[in-house]
């Protein structure tokens, strides 16, 4: 079990949850990124490049 960094809210990961795979909160529906057995944290956003 797991706690979402943003609301606080109870995941439960799945046993073949893998460290870095990114997930969504079903509560607030941030996207968290898998940081370890049971930690997540929020996941970083991609940046827009704009064909540079």
């Amino acid at each position: 079990m797991a706690e979402c960094p943003v609301c606080g809210a109870d995941i439960t990961l799945v046993p073949d949850t893998e460290e870095g795979e990114i997930i969504a909160c079903d509560d607030c529906g941030s996207e968290l990124e898998v940081t370890g057995k049971d930690t997540l944290q929020e996941a970083p956003q991609e940046e827009e490049d704009w064909g540079e």
